[in-house]
């Protein structure tokens, strides 16, 4: 049998007090199920088209698109201890943000439990119900506009069963993190994944992930460093996609070879659809500027590719972390990512991604490793 076969009704909630009304019930310490439909086309951050509630029986299909939602659902999810479950949660809190700016008060991100309880890494909810539920979900609306007005019945049958599984299975993982001894780790990293989703400025240190500038200069990184914060900054202001204002080979390659003059550095971005003249001035002000001593100072070194003895290390490490991963029955890209691995052997340095419960398992196993 389908889910489709068992689905329930869920009132097309578009106005406040009728929102109101269907949090009324839900208690300080309730367990609440909660998806988005976000599309993310033309703009920088995603627009949320449509809410999806589930609590003790009761669905909900809120239009955020026919009134501003605002602060209807601070008191319930930011303000009570409610327990939030979302399946990869990440893109959905940043669709919130705008009225859930530091997410719900206590999430609990079922594909991040999953990984805990040996399901493996990056698990997706159709798996996860049909392991856990045994009921097949339709995938038919994947790639559904979910903009329009009025949304077919397909489109709110597949939204609501989004949120239909999602009190079973937060019961089962549940019960599962706490015969692992896994709750706490499991709540760690949910409240990172809400730190991160929070972040109103982006990465400070973005040239880090341009290893094509790991020879360059410091001051040659830090005015990379520059544009690239910048970027950030005027896409979010615009609500533009970054590629929009400047493909990350323009950034590398402007930073790298400076435009000669605001007509060479016209020539050189023509056909970017965002970077209208005000931009290309800000931009070019920004690249003819001198650096001051604390901006090249405060750049963290773009890690390059590591060889000879830091490669040496990273296989040292795999294996420790590999053996680690089989013992604790946990993903290894769960217990570290090579990135975070690359960072440490490349900087010395421990990542902060690495900290929490992480560092307890890690450190002192990884620290000896470091080459010389």
């Amino acid at each position: 049998m389908t889910s489709s076969d068992l689905a329930p009704a869920a009132p097309w909630i578009d106005n406040r007090n009728e929102l109101a009304t269907w949090l009324a019930p839900v208690g300080p310490t309730a367990v609440v199920g909660l998806d988005t439909e976000f599309m993310r086309r033309n703009t920088f951050y995603p627009q949320l088209a449509l809410l999806q509630l589930a609590h003790d029986g009761r669905y909900a299909l809120i239009d955020p698109v026919a009134f501003p939602l605002d602060d209807v659902l601070r008191p319930t999810f930011a303000d009570n201890p409610v327990v939030t479950v979302m399946h990869s949660a990440g893109e959905d809190l940043e669709a919130m943000s705008p009225f859930l700016p530091d997410g719900p008060h206590t999430l609990f991100d079922t594909q991040i439990a999953a990984a805990f309880v040996g399901m493996g890494l990056g698990i997706s909810y159709r798996a996860l119900v049909a392991e856990l539920v045994g009921a097949e979900l339709d995938k038919g609306e994947t790639r559904s506009d979910w903009l329009q007005r009025p949304l077919t019945e397909s489109q709110k049958l597949y939204a609501t069963l989004d949120v239909v599984h999602l009190h079973p299975v937060h019961a089962i993982l549940s019960e599962r993190l706490v015969a692992r001894d896994r709750a706490a780790w499991h709540a760690e990293d949910c409240a990172r994944m809400k730190r991160r989703a929070s972040e109103r400025e982006g990465d400070p240190q973005p040239q880090r992930s341009f290893k094509a500038a790991a020879e360059w200069t410091p001051e040659k990184q830090a005015l990379l460093r520059r544009v690239l914060r910048w970027r950030e900054t005027t896409a979010r202001e615009l609500d533009k996609p970054r590629s929009w204002l400047l493909e990350d080979a323009q950034a590398l390659d402007l930073t790298s070879n400076l435009p000669r003059d605001a007509a060479h550095l016209d020539e050189r971005v023509r056909g970017t659809r965002s970077l209208r003249a005000p931009q290309r001035k800000e931009l070019f002000d920004l690249l003819q500027q001198p650096l001051e001593a604390t901006e090249i100072e405060s750049t963290a070194p773009v890690v390059g590719h590591p060889v000879g003895d830091a490669k040496r290390a990273i296989n040292e490490m795999r294996s420790v972390i590999d053996l680690l991963a089989t013992q604790l029955d946990l993903p290894p890209g769960l217990l570290c990512s090579r990135r975070s691995m690359e960072e440490y052997v490349m900087t010395g340095a421990w990542p902060e991604a690495l900290e929490g419960w992480r560092r307890g398992v890690l450190h002192e196993r990884l620290a000896g490793l470091l080459p010389g």
